[in-house]
């Protein structure tokens, strides 16, 4: 039965000097979907995603992924395993073209990282897998730019070929659409569902109408603890969200229906 999910938490808990940041939570990721963990500031979300990548060691609790107990894991053992994360900060070397980036992470995916200076024949054996991946994120025009010349959106597209040059079995998306104008949000939108094929995605996101148009299934925290889950329509109807989320968001949940 348990196949059925790529990760599960069990019981994990996380306290910080008495404060307990999260507590108890069960989450059962569906393999090939797209889970998406939302939640009011300080909920505990990006907690939650420090414990899975081992940034942060659980107070108590499992993690396991394809049914094997990570827990006890170290954040390398964990991306050799196929669980890899893009983080909220662009995380690109800016002074680097875009293919040079890509390449960088392939290097990295084959073991080649520890022998930088490797010789241009061994890189260019590089570039044909890197321009694939470009092609996915549709970047293939932009290969030659250096990253800081990219828009803002642009750039997280590049992040999101870098994880992919990892082969993640498991991405794990933090804040994917934080900071950017409408026209960006909705390209990254349709970028994250495009490269799901085939992958399954755990991602923390604000974004309602992101959260509304891509995820399969939504948790809800808040103070720590799952208080809903479901798909959108079902959670985005329950009274204890609407609360959590203060009004505020209550036109924000309504309005993603749209």
């Amino acid at each position: 039965m348990s196949q059925e999910f790529i990760l599960e938490t069990r019981d994990l808990i996380k306290e910080f000097k008495g404060f307990v940041a999260v507590n108890g939570v069960n989450l059962q990721v569906k393999r090939g979907q797209i889970h998406a963990l939302i939640g009011p500031n300080g909920a505990g979300k990006t907690t939650v995603f420090n414990l899975l990548t081992k940034f942060l060691i659980p107070t108590s609790g499992k993690i396991l992924f394809n049914d094997k107990d990570i827990t006890g894991e170290k954040p390398a053992q964990i991306a050799r395993r196929g669980i890899v994360r893009s983080f909220q900060i662009s995380a690109t070397f800016p002074n680097l073209t875009v293919v040079e980036n890509v390449r960088i992470a392939l290097q990295r995916s084959a073991g080649l990282s520890m022998q930088f200076w490797r010789s241009e024949r061994v890189l260019d054996g590089l570039n044909e897998r890197a321009m694939q991946l470009l092609a996915e994120v549709d970047l293939q025009d932009m290969a030659d730019l250096t990253a800081v010349e990219l828009p803002y959106g642009r750039k997280r597209a590049l992040e999101i070929a870098t994880t992919l040059a990892m082969e993640p079995e498991l991405m794990l998306l933090d804040e994917p659409t934080q900071g950017m104008g409408h026209e960006d949000v909705d390209r990254v939108t349709q970028l994250i569902k495009k490269v799901s094929a085939n992958r399954t995605i755990l991602m923390v996101e604000h974004n309602m109408n992101v959260v509304a148009k891509i995820a399969d299934t939504i948790s809800v925290l808040q103070r720590g603890q799952v208080i809903a889950e479901g798909p959108y329509a079902v959670v985005s109807q329950n009274p204890q969200v609407l609360e959590a989320y203060m009004g505020t968001a209550d036109n924000q949940l309504e309005g993603a229906h749209g």
